[in-house]
């Protein structure tokens, strides 16, 4: 297994601004700080230089042509939260979900793809993915995004109303939704679940940019 390559944050909004070697550190500063702005940066030269200017310099352009700033620009966003999503290539088809920081699109986490599933499945998965992520990190009041109604419901009555079928090609998805349902069962949270309002704010920071 190959080692995990260094990364270095810039904290240029937060409870101590600064340049700091570990994700760690970095969430020590913005957690619990309304608009914290950071970045991650793969040399400590080029985390210095960014550090030297200003955020809005080193925002990338999404894969929908929105910018970060326009996301920081709206004040109707939390933007210290999470935002999930799912993409599905076929309905059933291959499936993969992830989860991103809504503010800098830094992704969090990245599953699949898998194949035989359902954009509502994956929808759900990466719902329920985010907040045992958050649980784990004792990050229980950060807010998280879906765009989905189906998985937001889903993940508030604990249950899954899939029409997917039950077979051999298909029981790998069957066994992660019963996982994830086990785990709404058996776990209380306190994030926020939100719906992102794609024809106001733009597609979700999660999007895969394929539609």
């Amino acid at each position: 297994m190959s080692a995990k390559k260094q990364k270095y944050y810039v904290v240029w909004d937060g409870h101590n601004p600064g340049i700091y070697d570990s994700w760690t550190e970095c969430q020590l500063q913005i957690k619990g700080y309304a608009g914290a702005k950071y970045k991650s940066f793969k040399t400590k030269s080029e985390a210095t230089e960014a550090y030297r200017g200003a955020y809005q310099d080193h925002i990338k352009k999404s894969k929908t042509g929105h910018t970060i700033k326009s996301i920081s620009a709206n004040k109707d966003i939390i933007q210290h939260s999470l935002s999930v999503d799912a993409a599905c290539s076929g309905s059933p088809g291959i499936m993969e979900y992830r989860g991103v920081w809504t503010d800098t699109q830094e992704q969090v986490f990245h599953v699949g793809p898998f194949s035989y599933g359902t954009n509502n499945i994956g929808e759900f998965l990466a719902l329920v993915h985010g907040l045992s992520y958050l649980q784990k990190k004792n990050m229980i009041d950060m807010p998280i995004y879906s765009d989905s109604r189906t998985a937001m419901a889903w993940v508030r009555n604990k249950m899954v109303k899939t029409t997917l079928v039950k077979n051999d090609v298909t029981f790998q998805h069957h066994k992660l939704v019963e996982r994830a349902v086990q785990w709404l069962q058996q776990n209380e949270y306190k994030n926020p679940i939100i719906k992102w309002e794609t024809e106001k704010w733009g597609e979700i920071p999660a999007d895969f940019g394929r539609k």
